[in-house]
């Protein structure tokens, strides 16, 4: 649950950490110096989501389906078309340039998927942790870098005698532990992970997810947690918000999800955990590839052409995403 804090009169109230409001971006459907512009992919299309303290939010959803880029939209990898973005109810993210952004960058930290492509090969593993402080007001020497690099390894099941050694020496699941370190070296108030766990075995799975909760309760962290796989997604996190082709579907607690899912798309999602695949589960004419985006914001819902319960006024109205009840919101024409 997310941390709570007491007001005089005795009552408790929730402190968000990010607050994203109609988030939006679009890319031109066409590559190339010669290619057409006004043809458009919508990756993230009006999405709107909170993320309290010391709460793990999570993005499920097919590969494609935009949850990359929402998270990448958050620390200015790319740059929103419109929507809004607030640092504790305070900051506008979308307006810092500079000095300002770096000290938010150092307070929301990414975990990338694959450790091997984002740890720099030709450094050892204490240049690779220490070098997001080293040009920074808060680096505190090299003695004191070392030391507290170190103590992060320990803190992630490595050693420091690790510290020296270069990350083509270690397994993918020792790599991702380093990624983890080095997005904890500047002591951040929220870590997004996108998709860690996806490329390593099951029991190492487990052991990144049990790491990402220690870690969650003795630093008292937020968590942007990005998966395909809703189980382990229901595992590790508080809220869940399903998406598919740039918008939510539908948001609920993650601990009542399983039982109170109504959307079509997340009950394909939940069958597909125990077995069978979503295709499996569709009448042929619906089995089409999720990671096609609609090239025309608003135009029916985009889950109309895979849907089984779907009726001719879906492929024309554009269904609102709409509160039900206790958190539990839900875009559908239908239910």
């Amino acid at each position: 649950m997310p941390a709570l804090k007491n007001q005089s009169d005795g009552k408790r109230i929730f402190l968000p950490i990010l607050t994203v409001s109609g988030l939006q971006k679009r890319f031109n459907l066409e590559a190339g110096f010669f290619a057409r512009f006004g043809t458009f992919v919508y990756a993230v299309n009006d999405i709107s989501f909170t993320i309290h303290e010391n709460e793990s939010y999570g993005l499920v959803g097919e590969s494609g389906c935009g949850k990359t880029t929402t998270a990448r939209l958050l620390v200015r990898m790319y740059e929103a078309d419109s929507g809004g973005i607030m640092y504790r109810d305070s900051t506008d993210v979308l307006q810092l340039k500079g000095r300002e952004l770096r000290s938010y960058r150092g307070k929301v930290k990414y975990v990338f998927q694959d450790p091997a492509r984002s740890l720099n090969p030709r450094k050892n593993i204490y240049e690779i942790l220490t070098a997001g402080s080293r040009w920074s007001l808060s680096w505190p020497g090299k003695r004191e870098a070392r030391e507290e690099a170190a103590a992060m390894l320990d803190e992630v099941g490595l050693s420091k005698n690790d510290l020296e050694r270069r990350p083509s020496e270690f397994s993918g699941g020792q790599r991702q532990r380093i990624s983890i370190a080095r997005g904890l070296m500047m002591k951040p108030e929220l870590l997004i992970c996108d998709e860690v766990v996806s490329a390593l075995d099951v029991s190492i799975q487990g052991q990144i997810l049990n790491l990402l909760l220690d870690i969650r309760q003795k630093h008292s962290l937020s968590f942007l947690f990005i998966a395909h796989d809703l189980k382990v997604a229901c595992y590790f996190c508080d809220r869940i918000g399903v998406m598919y082709r740039g918008e939510f579907m539908e948001e609920a607690e993650a601990k009542n999800l399983y039982k109170s899912a109504l959307h079509p798309y997340t009950r394909l999602l939940f069958s597909s955990v125990t077995g069978n695949s979503v295709s499996q589960n569709l009448p042929e004419r619906y089995a089409h590839d999720a990671a096609i985006h609609s090239s025309a914001a608003g135009a029916g819902c985009a889950f109309a052409s895979r849907c089984p319960i779907a009726e001719e006024r879906c492929f024309r109205e554009h269904p609102e995403i709409r509160e039900i009840g206790n958190g539990h919101r839900i875009r559908c024409l239908m239910i």
